[in-house]
């Protein structure tokens, strides 16, 4: 029996169609009232490596009860995982299918809900695609040059994610002349790019990046500047969830870092993120629901 999300309690899902409002989100066939209340992304990592669980969700039973727990927990979009973007050992294409595909075609199976896929390959979006997953998350920004054509081809939405240099490469030092500006730039010309082959602008979401290329400090500065980044239109997406800024910020080992992951996502939403990728979805749920009703009375 397939769990179904109720998410009148969430934000307001239609079925496609007109959208009545400026700011909407498109993922499959439902349409999300973004004007004030966040969606939350659930992490989901089928990694043996994963920078923060450990591979302790790498065994199907265990990756399933997980997604059962974020579901319920109330996130929006499971968003399945399956090679870390920090530096590691090399996972074939083969093998990325191998954690991938199963893995979103048990989540549909059993769960209502839009699914994601974190992936910066074409071959493994478009495989995830066919088994259910309706929004592609790439933190490459695009890199492989088929991705965009997968995703217009499958009516899946994507995710545009600044990266400095490309996943899995240390960069250590990163030097921007305008951080800001390069990277509105960057967001800027990738969300064309989408456009131009067929993907619409309600179904195109943008990513700052925080932490990938970037120091502790630029990462805060980004976090910052998302009113402005919101402005371009998409809909900005905030991964800020137990990241190295925070730690180094607040001198906070990994496992300490769940008050200051919560003040990050609550800071973003008030700026304008209208998707936030946590591991915490029921405390970043409590905190999502009060800054909704202030927006929503705003």
């Amino acid at each position: 029996m397939r769990l179904h999300r109720d998410f009148s309690s969430v934000a307001p899902v239609r079925s496609s169609g007109p959208c009545d409002r400026s700011r909407t989100l498109r993922l499959g066939d439902a349409v999300f009232d973004v004007e004030t209340r966040a969606l939350l992304m659930g992490i989901l990592n089928r990694t043996p490596d994963s920078f923060f669980d450990r591979g302790r969700y790498f065994e199907m039973d265990s990756f399933l009860a997980r997604a059962g727990q974020l579901v319920n927990e109330g996130a929006d979009i499971p968003d399945v995982g399956r090679v870390k973007a920090g530096p590691g050992p090399e996972v074939s294409v083969e093998e990325e299918m191998d954690r991938v595909v199963p893995a979103i075609e048990a989540l549909r199976a059993r769960f209502d809900v839009p699914i994601s896929v974190d992936t910066w390959s074409a071959r493994v979006a478009s495989e995830a695609f066919s088994a259910g997953a309706v929004l592609g998350n790439d933190i490459s920004g695009f890199s492989d040059p088929d991705y965009l054509d997968v995703a217009a081809n499958a009516g899946a939405s994507v995710v545009a994610t600044h990266i400095r240099l490309a996943p899995r490469v240390p960069d250590p030092d990163p030097v921007y002349d305008d951080l800001i500006t390069e990277v509105e730039a960057f967001l800027a010309r990738r969300v064309e790019d989408a456009k131009k082959r067929g993907i619409t602008s309600d179904r195109i979401v943008i990513d700052a990046g925080l932490d990938l290329g970037k120091t502790a400090e630029q990462s805060l500065e980004l976090l910052c500047a998302s009113k402005r980044l919101a402005s371009l239109g998409s809909t900005l997406l905030l991964s800020a969830s137990n990241k190295t800024f925070l730690g180094v910020l607040g001198s906070l080992e990994l496992t300490d870092r769940r008050e200051a992951s919560l003040a990050a996502a609550a800071l973003g939403i008030s700026l304008g993120c209208r998707i936030v990728r946590v591991h915490d979805v029921d405390g970043t749920r409590r905190v999502r629901d009060i800054l909704a009703a202030v927006l929503e009375a705003g």
